[in-house]
């Protein structure tokens, strides 16, 4: 009998996708006809192993031995190039893409349940495919056929790699101050000048191209973020057949050293400082606009929404191989005796420690996270799902309603809590998960950053309350309540158990719709954002009962070990998670204003 995996559990993955979400379903519609149960089987067979054997094997090597910058090009791993070869040759990384511009046409939610091994075994060499095939479905989006052909295809080829250039060092997160400059030249193109911060992927020799995308400004548009368009800055020219040449000027100004995901190079890019000069002498990276001027913050959304959910994936995937690895140490680590009189007798042996309850508590929290993670990760590329394939234009508009409304959570409670699933696989290790002779302490250093980059936890809450939330007057949230009240009715149905959680979660659900209400009603954005970070945490622990509620009647009565931890898992975030959520709404309700009204000098 093969070793369990460490990365992800297998039986999870089968039974989220199929008995919970019924993914095989989605084969009975035309757009995935030629898909079955076991060409998703071979794809997820294909991710574990590819991850395990290239992925996994150099994940503490790219911590240790992080790229470098020796002032002319940016040195990485050999075994990250080479584990990217392999993952490009596989197919996997066009998984989810049209057939027509070189994808598998596989359903999104299988391509994230596969992406995940990835995440899992190396989020930092994975990040690169990742950016890349974000990049790729912007472009098919809204760039021309002229542009799909000469940048998407040798992306899904993995001979060009991707990126998103939105933050500079004077603006952060706020793109209403992005100040790179695009100038117009005659034969279309653009000259694009100007420095961006935090570029992930940035600059490497891991692929024969880089394209990125930059956020910039057409001289005489609109001020702030309407005036911002969106550009085509390849590292290296394409020449009309699609060959490589000259190099760009854009180049890396040096390397930002980060606290986890070592792996990923992270850049400070000059645009245009004459680093690098266009014949004739004319300075200036050249540029190509995608889509229409003063539109680029529109088009990078598409790609920041997916960004967003990947990012929560991600964060799912280092929690949940935290999760496994102290789960496997508490297995086989003996330590003590139960509290018990004959286990103060010191000649008996000692006990595997999962048999301590604190210990048991820590591991049922961890699964409870992660696996309620998985859940709302994959139920959100549902959604995807059916945006793309669902039979009528109304369906297929309510899956985009109700995916805008949980974006912000899937990025952001993943990020906090399954950080929190790693903090406590280290405290299951004890001294030992503090070291790095084991992987516990780097999964909670690389996950992190999860909390911050795609928009911080702090801009996840606005978004969720000042702007899905109240969106076409609440219509979001509507459907979002709508969902969750077809889980009632059918744990109504089930009665016993089921119906006493629907209980709980009904009662929850109820004080969002109030809270909600009670923060807008006197029509003052000041106060009811402030707010707005508590509301976030709040919401996302209800969503995330709701996720649990329908898997703990997926999971039936069947007396299988899986399925019994499972029930389990749900009963753990009935009883100590969602409880949480009561003083929160309180909170909530009472319009709290201290942060608010607390001068920055008393601090």
């Amino acid at each position: 009998m093969a070793t369990p995996s460490l990365l992800l559990s297998r039986r999870d993955l089968d039974f989220q996708l199929y008995d919970w979400l019924d993914i095989e379903a989605l084969t009975r519609r035309e757009r995935y006809a030629e898909h079955s149960r076991e060409t998703f089987g071979d794809a997820l067979d294909l991710s574990e192993r590819i991850a395990e054997r290239h992925f996994a094997t150099h994940n503490k090597k790219n911590d240790q031995e992080e790229p470098w910058f020796d002032g002319e090009r940016v040195h990485t791993l050999p075994e990250a190039a080479e584990a990217l070869r392999v993952f490009a040759e596989s197919g996997l990384l066009a998984a989810s893409m049209d057939e027509e511009s070189g994808g598998m046409g596989m359903p999104h939610t299988v391509a994230t349940a596969c992406f995940s091994y990835f995440q899992a075994a190396n989020v930092g060499t994975a990040a690169y495919p990742f950016l890349t095939l974000g990049n790729a479905r912007l472009l098919c989006a809204h760039g021309s056929p002229e542009q799909i052909d000469t940048y998407v295809r040798p992306m899904l080829e993995g001979r060009f790699f991707g990126t998103m250039c939105l933050s500079e060092p004077q603006a952060g997160s706020s793109l209403a101050d992005v100040a790179t400059r695009a100038e117009e030249r005659p034969d279309g193109t653009y000259r694009l000048f100007g420095t961006k911060m935090w570029i992930s992927g940035g600059d490497h020799e891991l692929a024969e191209n880089i394209v990125h995308l930059v956020l910039a400004r057409i001289p005489g548009g609109p001020p702030g973020v309407k005036g911002l368009s969106l550009f085509i800055v390849p590292k290296y020219l394409v020449g009309p057949d699609g060959g490589l040449g000259e190099r760009n000027d854009v180049v890396p100004a040096g390397l930002n050293h980060k606290m986890g995901y070592r792996g990923t190079t992270n850049a400070l890019l000059n645009f245009g400082e004459g680093a690098r000069h266009r014949p004739g002498g004319e300075a200036g990276a050249v540029g190509h606009l995608v889509g229409e001027p003063h539109r680029g913050l529109a088009y990078m959304f598409h790609m920041m929404n997916g960004a967003r959910i990947g990012v929560g994936a991600g964060a799912m995937a280092l929690g949940y191989t935290g999760y496994l690895k102290s789960l496997r140490y508490a297995r086989e680590r003996p330590q003590g005796r139960p509290p018990s009189a004959a286990g103060k007798d010191a000649s008996t042996p000692q006990v595997p420690i999962v048999e301590h309850t604190d210990v048991r508590r820590m591991l049922l929290a961890q699964k409870s996270y992660v696996e309620g993670a998985l859940g709302l990760l994959l139920y959100c590329s549902r959604l995807v799902d059916e945006q793309q394939s669902a039979a009528t234009e109304e369906e297929r508009a309510h899956a985009g309603l109700l995916l805008d409304v949980l974006t912000p959570l899937a990025k952001s409670w993943p990020s906090q809590w399954c950080l929190e699933a790693n903090s406590l696989a280290i405290q299951v290790h004890g001294g030992y998960g503090y070291t790095r002779e084991y992987d516990v302490e780097q999964h909670y250093r690389d996950n992190r950053l999860n909390p911050i980059h795609e928009g911080t936890h702090g801009i996840q809450g606005l978004d969720l309350l000042g702007r899905k939330a109240v969106m076409r007057d609440g219509a979001g949230l509507r459907a979002l309540g709508a969902a969750i009240d077809r889980t009632l009715e059918r744990a109504t149905a089930a009665g016993g158990e089921a119906e006493r959680l629907g209980a709980s979660l009904r009662a929850s659900w109820e004080r969002v719709t109030a809270v909600t209400a009670r923060l807008w009603e006197k029509g003052d954005p000041a106060v009811a954002l402030a707010n707005s970070s508590v509301y976030l945490e709040a919401v996302g622990h209800v969503v995330v009962a709701w996720i649990w509620l329908g898997q703990f009647l997926s999971a039936g009565e069947g007396e299988e070990d899986f399925l019994r931890g499972k029930r389990q898992a749900a009963r753990y975030f009935f009883h100590s998670e969602l409880p949480r959520t009561g003083p929160q709404f309180d909170l909530l309700a009472a319009l709290d204003t201290v942060a608010l009204e607390t001068d920055p000098a008393w601090l």
